[in-house]
């Protein structure tokens, strides 16, 4: 593996089977390979069982991968085990990874003394980190004594507090409310960019990796099917996808016909109203579209260019990779 300048992880080929007493095998990681910039806020999504978490372990050690390298800013994890996890820190499973009857305070001063970071040199910056987090009037509470969300800002706050160029989040928001999910998806979109960070952020919640990452890497059945900005994915979708309302029942025989230019047609029809959904493969099939509608004699009450969000884009990727697979 050649390690690119400038670049803070880098993964090559990276393969995870599992074997279980029958000897069947799992394929949970199908030879993946990516890089992340010093600095970027990377959102890595999948379905249950894309094998995100396993990716995540086997680039921190925590797993022997099968095959493939992985380098932290040019050094290879592998071979520089365990000295490399000097330059990353993680939250893994929520609040699991933090000692409960410890205070929050106590948390943070034991993590940050594993990584050797002298105590009283980092001390106004963990002060900071609390107080940005809202757990300035928690600090001397037992973590066991807190709320799932209070805990869920610990873990982070522990991960950041040890002053890695790369973070690790696995679900950062899990189990947390609207409120607290947005504070603290404020707080780390601040911090990431003051302070630079690299951070890797898995989640199943789209709108904490819309408005936190710049990039997205898509997995699904252990392989990268999608790795590209979210500017430019939701552009990609942005121009296809109409909503439209038509008055009265459907037609007789449009359904059929919009259906073989449009796959993926979705109709609901009352005696009263029609609603359609449909995406345009190409900018100038929305002439076809019209030229359909005003051979039935369709009466277009409303016609709108429907807004992605990374949700969507997110479920029309995995969709068609699992048409794909099928098909192959």
């Amino acid at each position: 593996m050649k390690h690119q300048d400038g670049v803070a992880l880098e993964v090559h080929q990276l393969k995870k089977v599992f074997r279980d007493r029958g000897a069947c095998e799992v394929r949970a990681v199908d030879g993946i390979s990516f890089r992340v910039a010093p600095g970027e806020v990377v959102g890595l999504l999948g379905p249950n069982g894309a094998g995100k978490t396993t990716t995540i372990k086997c680039i921190l050690g925590l797993i022997r991968p099968t095959s493939g390298q992985v380098a932290i800013f040019g050094r290879e994890v592998a071979s520089h085990y365990p000295g490399i996890l000097s330059q990353v820190s993680a939250v893994l499973e929520g609040s699991r990874n933090l000692y409960w009857r410890m205070t929050v305070w106590e948390n943070i001063e034991f993590f940050t003394g594993i990584h050797g970071l002298p105590q009283r040199e980092h001390r106004r910056y963990f002060e900071h980190l609390v107080e940005r987090f809202g757990l300035a009037d928690k600090r001397d509470v037992e973590v066991r004594r807190l709320s799932q969300g209070m805990k869920q800002k610990t873990a982070v706050v522990c991960a950041l507090a040890e002053l890695t160029p790369i973070v690790f989040l696995d679900e950062p928001t899990l189990g947390l409310d609207v409120e607290t999910s947005y504070e603290l998806r404020e707080t780390l979109k601040d911090l990431a960019r003051e302070e630079m960070r690299t951070v890797v952020l898995s989640s199943h919640n789209m709108d904490v990796v819309q408005d936190v990452c710049q990039r997205v890497i898509i997995m699904s059945a252990g392989r990268v099917v999608a790795d590209d900005s979210i500017e430019h994915l939701m552009a990609l979708f942005r121009t296809r996808a109409y909503r439209l309302v038509l008055r009265g029942p459907l037609p007789e025989g449009l359904q059929a016909a919009l259906a073989a230019h449009f796959p993926g047609l979705e109709v609901q029809s009352t005696p009263y109203m029609t609603h359609m959904r449909l995406r345009l493969p190409g900018p100038d099939d929305i002439y076809v579209l019209m030229d359909l509608l005003r051979d039935a004699g369709a009466r277009i009450e409303e016609i709108s260019q429907e807004e992605p969000d990374l949700e969507k884009v997110f479920l029309e990727i995995v969709r068609k990779e699992r048409v794909n697979q099928c098909n192959s």
